[in-house]
């Protein structure tokens, strides 16, 4: 699985630079095994952010990408869209990715994180709550977006944002992306047709196996 991350994420264009960041040695020795620049970080990290936050210091990259390794099927031009809305807006800090919701029961799914962006792009609000929240039935259509977790950093911002403090939106929500928001922060959520497809269990391995096999034989 790690494997296909790294492959698919090497095809973006906007990615001059791969490294896989653990502290797991099994997950440094299957890297190794397909020639995976790897980098073993500390053990007490609170969070992803903070492991890439730590390889990022002993970087010259000005912009940090952060894929999950748990994304096989991770599209390369969404790492691009959302590298680019960086690009684009040189005084926003931090970017990631939304998609439209299709399946209406992902509306209230809690498991599912929401987003809602300002006209030009930025984030207003995550939440695992339906937002926005649609008071009236039968009215005009509303659309919902998901938050796909996929980060990109400006480097001192990154560097930084471990020391930024907690507030109760991020406590509440157990989302961290709101600790730039509370902070006063702006994230630029870029819209994507990608469709994250995170693998936490065999079956979600499985299904997402199936899935990259119909990929091979029609691509």
């Amino acid at each position: 699985m790690l494997q296909h991350v790294w492959e698919r994420a090497s095809r973006a264009r906007y990615v001059t630079d791969m490294v896989i960041a653990t502290d797991d040695e099994r997950i440094r020795a299957a890297a190794e095994k397909f020639r995976a620049r790897v980098v073993m970080t500390r053990a007490d990290h609170p969070s992803g952010t903070d492991r890439v936050a730590e390889v990022a210091s002993a970087s010259n990259a000005q912009l940090v990408v952060n894929v999950q390794g748990d994304e096989p099927l991770i599209d390369p031009e969404a790492i691009d869209a959302a590298v680019l809305g960086l690009l684009e807006q040189e005084d926003v800090p931090m970017g990631t990715l939304k998609k439209r919701i299709e399946r209406s029961p992902e509306i209230t799914d809690p498991n599912v994180v929401k987003v809602v962006t300002d006209r030009e792009g930025n984030a207003i609000y995550f939440s695992r709550s339906p937002i926005p929240y649609v008071r009236e039935a039968g009215g005009e259509p509303t659309a919902h977006f998901k938050h796909i977790g996929l980060y990109v950093y400006r480097r001192d911002f990154l560097l930084a944002y471990s020391d930024l403090p907690v507030g109760p939106l991020e406590r509440a929500e157990r989302l961290e992306q709101l600790r730039a928001l509370e902070n006063g922060f702006r994230i630029r959520v870029v819209e994507t047709e990608y469709e994250s497809m995170g693998v936490d269990t065999p079956e979600d391995w499985a299904r997402v196996s199936e899935l990259f096999e119909k990929l091979m034989v029609t691509g």
